[in-house]
């Protein structure tokens, strides 16, 4: 796995203190974008909590995400959450270390009193002691918050004095542009009460996964609502969502004495293969969210989700455009943004779409909408990283595609792609979608994004669009499915 140092310095550490028997708490930041460019420690708030106790919770719940594997265990994962501050509200954001559970925290308008609300991104220190004294705060009394350094540290500032040092895997930071592509397509697919979502939880197995065994050998957990509450189920009958690896809803216990409801967010269909669910704890003036990937062995880094929007070019001047238009917004409102921009709505889409591949947008299933972020780190390398996308112009560039007339004219039809010393047959199917004789395909379907194959096909098929000169030839031999498992073999499999 390849890996950068991050290094995010702080003016001082987080702390949680008292004073006139009002509680303190400072979170201090690390480098970040806001409105005026990049700031050393910027401030976004310094007000009151609503609800002090549910969110010193709903922190240390993405504070335990961020700190924690729930595949191959032994590994160290440590990260300091993200925070994003949209005006009138705090998001909190974090992913485990296998990158396999994604953490939000929404800190909503009406979870905020006594002050503004600033615009940017960054990273906030959550050290061991601040934990340990957030784990202990009680009662409801007054809990003032600041996120940002205070008067004092800005003027008496001569350098940072804590300095963290950390690996940060580019798995993570593809995570990021995968999770809000995927989430982009849930609904709304169930609701429970506080009781019934204290009972549900709390019955849930809480077994952990061996490390290196995938899913534990286990068949993912289905849900289905029954009633006024969920009923489990191994089967994935209509209407279920997927639950796999329930213990990974773990971090969900911390705020479940706050909870006012839980709602489960998954896609509107699925083929009985396990799918990506969203698990929302609310609470008074804010929400809890953790996003779970299909399988406890799969990090979202891998799902492929982002692949198409990074394959074409046509979306990247259409991104361009459309990010210098947003501000923070904590919904993004795509007709304004239309409006705005002069391009459909769908093109809009698509280039929130590609927006999200670097990381500058989120996606909020209760709201339904994106929102804007900038993270504080290269924003290019989840796409310059991507091995799949890599391969794919590589393959390209070699002149490995072989568009069959009269359909490449067309846009349909089959193609051919020499790789190694194998030929692959790409075919479209309904809807649209790549087809391949790899193994990858036969593994997956489609699951986990298009091989390198079909997006070096459908690169060739935008170019060929775009220019409408020669396709480049190769071979027509092709490769059947039987033959995939010699691909396999041979390390060609994606």
């Amino acid at each position: 796995m390849s890996r950068s140092i991050q290094a995010l310095a702080y003016a001082r550490p987080s702390a949680l203190t008292t004073e006139g028997g009002t509680g303190l708490l400072g979170l201090e930041t690390s480098g970040g974008l806001t409105p005026v460019g990049r700031e050393a420690h910027p401030q976004f708030f310094a007000g009151f909590l609503s609800s002090p106790q549910a969110a010193a919770r709903g922190l240390l719940a993405v504070a335990d995400v961020a700190a924690a594997r729930y595949y191959q265990r032994t590994l160290r994962a440590s990260l300091d959450p993200v925070v994003t501050a949209g005006g009138d509200r705090l998001r909190f954001e974090s992913f485990s270390g296998c990158c396999g559970v994604y953490a939000r925290l929404d800190v909503l308008p009406e979870g905020l009193d006594g002050a503004d609300t600033g615009h940017g991104t960054t990273n906030v220190d959550v050290n061991n002691p601040l934990r340990e004294a957030l784990s202990r705060l009680s009662g409801d009394e007054p809990l003032h918050l600041r996120v940002g350094p205070d008067e004092l540290a800005v003027t008496t500032l001569d350098g940072p004095v804590v300095e963290k040092k950390v690996p940060l895997p580019d798995r993570w930071l593809r995570g990021f542009a995968e999770s809000q592509v995927i989430t982009a397509a849930f609904d709304l697919r169930a609701e429970l009460s506080a009781a019934e979502a204290v009972r549900f939880l709390r019955s849930l197995p809480r077994t952990t996964t061996t490390a290196g065994s995938g899913s534990g050998g286990r068949a993912p957990l289905w849900v289905v609502p029954a009633g006024r509450t969920l009923r489990p189920t191994t089967r994935p009958v209509p209407g279920a969502v997927c639950l796999p690896g329930p213990e990974r809803l773990a971090a969900l216990q911390r705020v479940l004495r706050h909870a006012t409801a839980l709602r489960v967010y998954g896609p509107a269909g699925h083929d009985g293969a396990a799918t990506a669910a969203a698990w929302e704890v609310a609470m008074p003036g804010m929400r809890l969210t953790l996003t779970l990937s299909p399988e406890p062995s799969r990090g979202f880094s891998g799902e492929g989700a982002v692949l198409e929007a990074l394959a074409g070019d046509e979306a990247a001047a259409d991104a361009d455009l459309v990010s210098v238009l947003l501000s923070w917004e904590p919904r993004i409102d795509i007709a304004d943004l239309a409006a705005q921009s002069g391009l459909s709505p769908q093109r809009v889409r698509a280039a929130l779409t590609r927006l999200g591949t670097a990381g500058r947008v989120g996606y909020d299933a209760a709201d339904a909408a994106y929102f804007h972020r900038e993270l504080p780190y290269d924003a290019h390398r989840a796409e310059a990283r991507n091995p799949r996308l890599t391969a794919a112009r590589t393959l390209l560039a070699d002149g490995a595609v072989h568009l069959h007339a009269p359909a490449a004219t067309a846009g349909s039809g089959t193609a051919t792609v020499r790789s190694g010393e194998r030929h692959y047959q790409v075919r479209e199917a309904a809807g649209g979608v790549l087809s391949c004789t790899c193994q990858w395909w036969a593994d997956y379907r489609g699951r986990r994004g298009p091989c390198k194959h079909a997006l070096a096909v459908r690169m060739a098929r935008r170019d060929h669009t775009t220019t409408a000169g020669p396709t480049t030839t190769a071979p027509s031999h092709t490769t059947t499915a039987a033959d995939s498992t010699a691909a396999a073999a041979a390390g060609d499999t994606r």
